[in-house]
């Protein structure tokens, strides 16, 4: 009797444990089928039902692999090609039903998950799909969004993410409260790159976009004002950090009141920058030029604020780099005029309306004679179609900030080395002995510079020895990566002059560290060498270092004979002025120097 109770007992638990099967796969949240090694339906549950019946053609539901014919016919595939006794044949399968399902809120999306379970049987698990699908879509778009408004490389937000964070402090409703704008743009960055190479002046950009951020940060904790690196609208006194272009960062600072609050942040940021970083063993400063534009209350458009922050941030880049300039509305103006000739001159190097003309450099003999084939100097013009002639000092200075003083001091050396070559075909022993051609900044920039001079000098056939390049004094004396270019270009053979001596930052006592043959005596001091004394003692004491070191003398500016007397009585080695003759071009001075043939001048 026991046994028999203990059956009946295993026999009732049995059927409960089924019946509770049962329940779960029927109220299950899944639709589970399973099915014979052919798809024969054995069992499925509502759920299934209800996800596979809109599939089923002629709306039975005998066979999974005929249901699934029409959007997911891989399923038979796999199942047939799957030839272990059991297992996972295969896992979380997206079935898109595309037009299958037309209903108005019906799945979009099915996940299949097809189980082997014994040689003779299949069990398929099936779920709606569609509202995973879409928060991985959304999520997708914002991981999207995000990526969009990032730097790749700093990880800051990026030019989009600043222009729109800026424009939600314009829109937002004026009160006390104000904003400030600035612009950074690092100075020399360009010759940092070329020097150390680009993965260092990546990990540079690294370091500034941080640098500014700690600055940002602890200014505003210091302040009480919430400091994340990035910007809400809605909030009274918050920051931002951008990177918004290679080597060009923005900050935004809210909850300010006067515009001196803004200048002190330039500063701020201005004294971080300035504490050099550590590159491959090198110490590497990253100054930088900022341009501050200030929140007036009136609104406006974001792209516009951004320009005049620029147009500030180039004025501090003309003044001489690692400095601030609050934004001005005439600035604007300047800079579309400074545009509109960048476009010009763009065009005028294409259609060839630069020209060269040269302006002769006589020697001062030391019975005082004059040698009238000394060498001359070439300097630029540009013969405007409609403006005329226009003066160097309306474009160079613009060629320099856009690029373009490259083309042009290319243009100007090739086109003086063929002319000189002419010349000495054409007047032999009369011929100048000498071409001098300024060099900007751009071209010793570049790595490859004495290279390219050598490269223009084997074209023109032009002897390295009878070319002389000028530099200024405070570009020779301030920058060391120019010095190397410059003794670069002394291997060649070729001469350097150190131009508007005096001007500038190095001293008398300091010239010999520089690789230069001939010190140019700039004209603020010979216009009044014959009626200054202080001025002559200046000239004098040029002339005597510059001989004890080997040096040339040149007297720039020379434009009266009280003048020459003076700078003759000095000793000066060579004149160069109106006083002989303006710059003119090529043809000019091989007249010039044809009326000057045998002509003796002992002024």
């Amino acid at each position: 009797m026991k046994t028999l109770h203990s059956e009946a007992a295993m026999q009732v638990e049995q059927v409960n444990a089924y019946e509770a099967l049962v329940q779960f796969l029927y109220r299950a949240p899944i639709g589970l089928v399973q099915t014979s090694m052919d798809g024969a339906v054995e069992m499925l549950n509502p759920m299934a039902s209800n996800l596979l019946m809109p599939l089923a053609c002629d709306g039975g539901l005998d066979n999974l692999f005929a249901v699934l014919e029409g959007v997911a016919p891989q399923v038979k595939a796999l199942a047939d090609a799957f030839d272990q006794p059991s297992g996972v044949i295969c896992d979380a399968l997206r079935v898109p039903l595309g037009d299958a399902n037309g209903t108005p809120g019906a799945p979009q999306v099915l996940s299949i998950s097809l189980m082997k379970l014994d040689p003779e049987r299949l069990m398929a698990a099936i779920t709606d799909a569609t509202l995973e699908i879409q928060r991985e879509q959304e999520n997708l778009r914002r991981r999207l969004r995000s990526a969009a408004r990032t730097d790749a490389l700093t990880r800051l937000p990026n030019r989009a993410a600043a222009v729109e964070q800026l424009q939600g402090l314009l829109n937002r409703e004026a009160g006390d409260e104000r904003f400030a704008l600035l612009v950074l743009n690092c100075d020399r960055f360009r010759q940092i790159n070329d020097t150390l190479g680009q993965n260092a002046g990546d990990r540079l950009l690294v370091a500034v976009g941080d640098s500014l951020l700690a600055t940002l940060t602890d200014r505003m904790r210091a302040g009480g004002l919430p400091a994340d690196g990035r910007i809400d609208p809605s909030a009274s006194g918050a920051g931002l950090v951008a990177r918004v272009g290679g080597d060009e960062f923005v900050v935004l600072q809210g909850g300010l009141r006067h515009p001196a609050e803004a200048e002190r942040l330039a500063l701020r940021l201005l004294d971080t920058l300035a504490r050099p970083h550590q590159l491959d063993g090198h110490e590497v400063a990253c100054r930088a030029s900022i341009g501050v534009f200030w929140d007036t209350g009136s609104g406006g458009d974001a792209d516009e604020a951004m320009r005049d922050a620029s147009i500030a941030m180039i004025e501090a880049k003309r003044d001489g780099g690692a400095r601030h300039v609050v934004f001005e509305p005439e600035m604007r103006e300047r800079a579309a005029r400074r545009a509109d000739i960048e476009a010009q001159l763009r065009t005028a190097l294409a259609e060839e309306q630069l020209f060269v003309v040269y302006q002769p450099v006589v020697g001062l003999n030391a019975d005082g004679s004059t040698d009238y084939s000394a060498g001359v100097e070439a300097l630029v013009r540009w013969q405007h179609p409609t403006r005329g002639l226009v003066p160097p000092f309306d474009f160079i200075g613009i060629a320099e900030e856009c690029g373009l003083i490259d083309q042009i001091g290319d243009f100007v050396l090739e086109r003086a080395c063929r002319d000189f070559m002419r010349w000495r075909a054409e007047l032999g022993e009369a011929a100048p002995r000498l071409m001098a051609v300024n060099l900007s900044r751009a071209q010793l920039a570049q790595l490859d510079w004495a290279a390219k001079v050598a490269s223009i000098l084997a074209q023109t056939g032009m002897p390295a020895t009878s070319l002389q390049l000028e530099v200024t004094e405070s570009l020779a004396a301030q920058d060391e990566d120019i010095q190397v270019r410059l003794h670069e270009l002394k291997a060649l053979g070729v001469k350097l002059a150190l131009d508007d001596f005096g001007t500038g930052y190095s001293s008398l006592s300091s010239l010999h560290l520089l690789p230069v043959d001939t010190v140019k005596i700039d004209r603020s001091f010979v216009c009044k060498a014959d009626t200054s004394h202080h001025h002559r003692v200046l000239i004098e004491a040029t002339v005597k270092v510059a001989q004890s070191l080997g040096m040339n003398t040149v007297a720039e500016g020379i434009e009266t004979a009280a003048q020459l007397e003076a700078v003759r009585a000095q000793s000066c080695a060579k004149g160069q002025g109106y006083f002989f003759s303006r710059p003119v071009v090529s043809g000019a001075l091989v007249e010039w120097i044809a009326a000057h043939q045998g002509a003796v001048s002992t002024a």
